[in-house]
């Protein structure tokens, strides 16, 4: 099992339909699986491009 490292939680936004209908929906984080000093970690993808 990955340690998960970021500290990222997914966010809850409105889903705005052509009527502006409001309807809740979650924008979850791109997390990804990295080895890192040999341990295998989650972190996000934005986190992981900035390290490379």
């Amino acid at each position: 099992m990955a340690k998960k490292v970021s500290t990222k939680k997914p966010l809850t936004v409105n889903a705005r339909s052509k009527a502006l209908n409001a309807t809740k929906r979650v924008q979850k984080p791109n997390l990804q699986k990295k080895t890192i000093d040999g341990k295998k970690v989650l972190i996000s993808a934005r986190e992981a491009k900035k390290m490379a």
